[in-house]
C-alpha cells in the first residue's frame, strides 16, 4: 500500500468542500476509521436511482468499481446495499453525494471488473 495517501477523513473533507462550491451536497452517512477506511459512494441521481461506487486497489491506483452489473439501481437497493456494508465493515466510510448527472467527485477513475 501506498503510504504517502492522504488520510481518509481529510480526503472527503476536501472533496465536500470541493462539491459543495458547485453546489453539489455530499453527506457522511457513516463515518469510518479516519485514516484508512474504505470508502463507498452512494451517488443519488434525484430521480429514484442510484449509482454505488467502491473504492478499491488496482495496479497499485485507488478507482471505483460499480457494486452492481444493473446501473444504475433503484435508491432503495443501494441502501440495502449501504446497510449491509456498516455491518461487514465497521471501518468503512459510507458517503452519499446527491448530483442529478451521476458524478462521483472523488479522485479516481471508474473502472468495472
Amino acid at each position: 500500500m501506498d503510504d504517502a495517501r492522504l488520510p481518509t477523513d481529510f480526503m472527503i473533507n476536501a472533496q465536500i468542500r470541493i462539491a459543495a462550491r458547485e453546489g453539489i451536497p455530499i453527506t457522511v452517512r457513516r463515518h469510518g476509521d479516519n485514516s484508512s477506511g474504505t470508502i463507498i459512494l452512494k451517488i443519488n441521481r434525484l430521480d429514484g436511482t442510484a449509482r454505488v461506487l467502491t473504492q478499491v486497489r488496482y495496479d497499485d491506483e485507488l478507482v471505483w468499481n460499480p457494486v452492481s452489473r444493473t446501473d444504475p439501481m433503484t435508491e432503495a437497493e443501494a441502501d440495502r446495499y449501504l446497510d449491509r456494508q456498516a455491518e461487514i465493515d465497521p471501518d468503512s466510510w459510507l458517503i452519499e453525494i446527491e448530483d442529478k448527472q451521476g458524478r462521483h467527485w472523488f479522485p479516481g477513475r471508474i473502472v468495472s471488473f
